[in-house]
């Protein structure tokens, strides 16, 4: 008699899209596994995901205001989770694989430092090469987590997860794909809410195009893109957005960053983020006994710097602040 897993995987192969992936045909994981009896490969990766400790902390880690005055505005986890939930109705009206789509957006933003983007930069500057948030993601997936075993995702997961971000090639599979979607619509549509709640924008402050194609309210931007996807990638062999639809995101990103993420008001908040962040990583640079060697394994253990970058980067926002707080007492 077949198990629950295999009846839920020949639903797939008999219900899924021709395009979507099957979690019966995965290229499998780095450590072959036997399989589950009632979940499928990315069942269980999402599972793995959603209990893992970094996933714990972005409910910590700032998504664009740096310690809001309010209970409403997104932080890394809620962008996560609203990112998710976009991802899986585009997956399901395409029928593609929900399991895997929801997977890789629950996994997506791991790897984000302490202050977001700004985090970024900071270790980028320390380490003298860019550090890239989708690449620690992996990390975290593949070396970090379970104490140094990693989670042992499907390949398909990995995939999605280093290839999120739109500066790196496109992923392999159609989930994927709409993962990386769902983050830009989620993100442009959360953001704008969020700066018209903190008073930073007015509904007349946006491009006119913003508000013509994609609506006033979160939902209406939200399933203006949505809806202008699926329109053009049913049936497409690939993932896409109406031509429109698609300049007024492009639009309204730009504005975005010229009026939001870069608003001149920041930059005394940025510089002293910054500076603590810096202070922070100088003092753990001369004090290397302060720095856990959570993750090391044998003949897997990592070169300091490293060990640094990677404790640093986990941190949330406010055990930044707490341990530099704590270095300035000892100084």
């Amino acid at each position: 008699m077949a198990t629950i897993r295999e009846r839920i995987e020949q639903a797939e192969a008999n219900f899924l899209a021709p395009e979507a992936a099957r979690a019966a045909e995965s290229k499998g994981r780095e450590a072959a596994e036997p399989p589950h009896p009632y979940r499928t490969g990315f069942m269980r990766d999402r599972d793995r995901i959603l209990h893992c400790k970094a996933f714990r902390r972005l409910a910590h880690k700032t998504q664009v205001f740096m310690d809001p005055q309010g209970d409403h505005y997104r932080v890394r986890l809620t962008h996560t989770l609203e990112v998710t939930q976009v991802a899986r109705t585009i997956a399901r009206v395409l029928m593609l694989n929900e399991d895997l789509t929801e997977a890789i957006c629950l996994g997506h933003d791991l790897g984000h430092t302490p202050f977001g983007h700004l985090g970024e930069e900071v270790l980028s500057e320390f380490l003298g090469r860019t550090f890239r948030h989708n690449e620690q993601s992996l990390r975290i997936v593949e070396r970090l987590e379970n104490s140094g075993r990693g989670l042992n995702l499907s390949w398909e997961v990995r995939d999605g997860i280093l290839n999120h971000t739109w500066s790196m090639p496109m992923p392999d599979s159609l989930e994927a794909q709409v993962a990386r979607y769902a983050d830009r619509i989620a993100y442009l549509s959360h953001d704008i809410d969020d700066a018209l709640r903190a008073g930073i924008l007015t509904l007349t402050d946006l491009p006119e195009i913003a508000t013509r194609v994609l609506g006033t309210t979160p939902s209406a931007r939200v399933d203006s893109m949505v809806g202008s996807l699926v329109e053009a990638s049913a049936g497409a062999g690939k993932i896409g957005m109406g031509s429109e639809v698609f300049e007024a995101l492009i639009e309204t990103r730009e504005f975005m960053f010229d009026r939001v993420y870069n608003r001149p008001e920041l930059a005394e908040e940025q510089r002293r983020v910054s500076a603590q962040l810096r202070e922070l990583l100088s003092y753990l640079s001369d004090h290397p006994e302060q720095v856990p060697n959570e993750g090391q394994r044998g003949n897997k253990a990592d070169d300091f710097e490293t060990r640094l970058t990677d404790y640093v980067a986990g941190m949330t926002d406010r055990f930044a602040l707490r341990e530099h707080a704590a270095l300035s007492d000892e100084s």
